[in-house]
């Protein structure tokens, strides 16, 4: 939650956040299917009771408070910053009503890399809610014609597109291919989601990776786990 507020506080635009159920049916925050490598419990989230799960404390010091529902997560984002939700897809049918309640269901973003028309077929009715983007992987060999299907049945706000070939000649491409048509999203987090352009790299140099996807490769959403630090240079830079 603190994470949640800081962000918040830092300007940025959009935050992910991961979900598992408890035993008795509540959403909380937890990338894990696990509390073991976070918390100073041990087991599955989804053998824990939401009040059991209340009880675990943090193993990092610097993280304060307990794990928190999605609604709490929810309410502190009201109107004030976009959530990508991963891992929620199988919580689709808990998710919405939570959304109406709060009334965030405009600040969404859900995301998947599965084929658009399985994407209708399961979540159709709620494309109209909220916000959609595919994950494209452009190392595949049908990356061009997963784009051009994705552009036509899904008609998205944006499309997060993954790489590791650092000689893969797709992302200039893609880039000519997306122009006003859809933003274009890559996440800095790793190496091997965008060709070795990674917030690692970008502490020694950030021109070389942030403002190359920007200029060479239409990016107009990155994905960092260093915030303060891009923000800073988009400033400088005059890119925001």
């Amino acid at each position: 939650m603190a994470g949640i507020e800081s962000a918040i506080k830092r300007g940025v635009d959009i935050i992910e956040i991961d979900l598992k159920k408890t035993k008795d049916g509540h959403l909380v925050l937890m990338h894990d299917r696990t509390v073991d490598r976070t918390t100073n419990g041990k087991g599955k989230v989804s053998d824990f009771t939401l009040s059991e799960l209340k009880e675990l404390s943090f193993k990092d010091s610097k993280s304060i408070g307990k794990i928190p529902t999605l609604e709490e997560a929810l309410i502190i984002s009201k109107g004030k910053i976009m959530i990508n939700l991963d891992h929620a897809f199988d919580y689709w049918d808990d998710i919405m009503p939570l959304l109406e309640k709060t009334g965030t269901t405009d600040q969404i973003i859900l995301k998947s890399g599965t084929d658009p028309s399985v994407v209708i077929e399961k979540y159709g009715k709620y494309l109209d809610k909220v916000i959609f983007m595919p994950i494209v992987n452009l190392d595949n060999p049908d990356a061009l014609e997963r784009i051009d299907d994705c552009m036509r049945l899904l008609h998205p706000q944006a499309v997060e597109l993954i790489y590791a070939r650092k000689d893969n000649p797709l992302p200039e491409k893609v880039k000519k291919i997306m122009a006003g048509k859809a933003h274009i999203w890559y996440n800095t987090l790793w190496s091997s989601l965008a060709g070795g352009n990674d917030d690692a790299t970008a502490m020694k140099n950030p021109d070389l990776v942030y403002g190359h996807l920007i200029r060479d490769f239409g990016a107009s959403i990155l994905q960092t786990d260093n915030p303060k630090f891009m923000i800073d240079y988009l400033k400088d830079k005059r890119l925001k």
